[in-house]
């Protein structure tokens, strides 16, 4: 059975940065009151001209460039997005069509927050199949279009980026031990956009009910959060046999340093052994586990070094996945 590795990692924000500061004039609040609640000093913001697609293609020919790859060495392309360019054609054709992967398969998969380990899993299991030998995960946000500027609980958290990874069947780069998924959606009415789709489509109503915006219960997300971070870890290391003592780093999704801080006391981890980034670019959503992954990376942990990623979001849906550093 052929072994998934990642082979190769990508990254991109867009240039325009907001700060803490500049929120100050959007909305009611202050530069202290966002940083002591969440963490967050500023966000990246994608420029008018450009959608969750023009994100993802940086991302994703600096992954190919790492692994070593063309585009027409690809098989399947997985988007992670709840942010689209579009309802159709899916944003995983768009990148398609930009990379020239005239070879690949293209969908896109909405799993909020936990997108880009959904998209691992999928990616994995046809790896190990034998389906497909390259795949190119993607997890890409242009939350800055659907934040409501008028709401201070909610705008000061999100940020633009996408974060791309080829998962590679056998090969250098970190293994892939092991991959656990879940979901409740009888939670899911606390993280929602609730316009735009066929319960609610658009209309003035819907548009002047401000109902095509994030709508958030940042209470009930806090204590799901916290929570579902620690079982999704420990799901996943029973099933490995392994213990929270033999996991070198872990990589959260970047939602709110609160949320960090309180996972760390939970399970007794220094904050040494926990990658943070969303001081500079705030919650990016289905992004914000490979634009970490990929700075990690750059600084490579030791052969032999267990990393865990783990998710959680909208639907409600969590994740975590164990990888394993090789030598290069």
């Amino acid at each position: 059975m052929p072994t998934a590795v990642i082979s190769g990692t990508g990254a991109y924000v867009p240039t325009r940065v907001l700060t803490n500061k500049e929120l100050e004039s959007v909305v009611d609040t202050t530069e202290e009151w966002i940083l002591s609640r969440t963490g967050i000093i500023e966000r990246r913001i994608a420029l008018p001209d450009q959608a969750t697609s023009d994100l993802s293609c940086p991302a994703a020919v600096q992954a190919l460039e790492n692994a070593g790859l063309l585009a027409t060495d690809i098989d399947a392309i997985i988007v992670c997005t709840v942010t689209p360019d579009m309802m159709f054609p899916s944003t995983a054709c768009i990148v398609q069509a930009k990379l020239g992967a005239t070879q690949a398969v293209a969908f896109d998969l909405g799993a909020a927050c936990t997108g880009f380990i959904y998209g691992l899993q999928l990616a994995a299991h046809a790896i190990e199949a034998g389906s497909w030998s390259h795949v190119l995960v993607i997890g890409a946000e242009t939350l800055s279009r659907i934040v409501d500027w008028q709401d201070r609980n909610t705008c000061v958290l999100f940020g633009d980026g996408a974060g791309a990874a080829v998962v590679s069947a056998n090969g250098r780069g970190p293994r892939i031990l092991g991959i656990h998924l879940g979901a409740d959606g009888t939670d899911g009415h606390v993280l929602t956009m609730p316009a735009g789709g066929s319960r609610l489509p658009a209309s003035l109503e819907t548009v002047n009910g401000r109902r095509h915006f994030v709508h958030m219960n940042g209470q009930e997300v806090y204590k799901f959060a916290v929570r579902i971070v620690d079982e999704a870890c420990s799901r996943l290391l029973d099933k490995l046999g392994l213990s929270y003592n033999q996991v070198d780093f872990y990589i959260p999704h970047q939602a709110n340093l609160r949320i960090i801080e309180g996972f760390a006391k939970r399970l007794k981890l220094p904050l040494e052994k926990i990658a943070v980034n969303l001081d500079k670019y705030g919650n990016m959503s289905s992004a914000s586990i490979p634009v970490a992954l990929h700075e990690f990376g750059e600084r490579p942990p030791q052969t032999g070094s267990k990393v865990m990623l783990v998710g959680f979001g909208g639907g409600l849906t969590w994740g975590s996945c164990l990888l394993e550093w090789q030598a290069n």
